[in-house]
């Protein structure tokens, strides 16, 4: 029996038990279900997507990481491990480690070209510091993240990355709200410790 219901104007589906239909879809596509694998791309690349373009802004560069995304979900559903999460924070968490690997991709490019004197002269100074300042907070804010007890990082991932608010989360999850807020405040209370430490 399926059940709708709609949370700040965002319509969240699901079994009447909880079960969230991301985690169904991604269970058959572990079986080699192609339609299944369909249903989750077509439930979850809106999201991927946006997180994607957040990250790595350029457009087509956001579309080539997608398609890496969900062939990596195609190739790994396997090692999808239910009880330890949710189909969509698993998504969403490939998805950023993909698009932030694309822009250490692109830095270390550009270091490389500098060294060898490829590198336009003309390319403004500010710009480069600003764009290697975000990919050192990027990657240190991953490093962060992923020192996260599975319950704080997932509540997190979701918020900051798939854009779901802290009700949103709490449907998704399964879990009352008030556990959602306090996962998410000592997570980021976590992370922000750890990000000072390795500044």
């Amino acid at each position: 029996m399926l059940m709708e219901m709609v949370i700040d104007g965002v319509e969240i589906s699901g079994d009447a038990d909880g079960v969230d239909p991301a985690d169904a879809a991604l269970t058959r596509t572990a079986s080699g279900d192609q339609s299944a694998f369909a249903e989750l791309y077509d439930m979850l690349s809106g999201r991927v997507f946006g997180l994607i373009v957040r990250v790595l802004v350029d457009r087509s560069q956001s579309e080539e990481v997608l398609q890496e995304v969900f062939l990596e979900v195609w190739q790994s559903a396997r090692s999808f491990d239910g009880s330890r999460g949710h189909a969509r924070s698993w998504v969403l968490t490939i998805a950023h480690r993909r698009a932030v690997d694309r822009v250490r991709s692109a830095e270390a490019r550009i270091r490389r070209d500098t060294r060898v004197g490829l590198q336009e002269v003309h390319t403004p100074v500010s710009s480069v510091e600003e764009h290697v300042q975000l990919l050192v907070d990027g990657s240190r804010a991953t490093r962060a993240l992923d020192t996260l007890p599975e319950s704080q990082r997932q509540t997190i991932v979701l918020a900051y990355f798939g854009g779901y608010s802290q009700r949103e989360i709490a449907a998704l999850l399964g879990a009352p709200l008030g556990t959602v807020k306090t996962r998410m405040r000592d997570g980021l209370s976590r992370l922000r410790t750890e990000m000072e430490v390795t500044r």
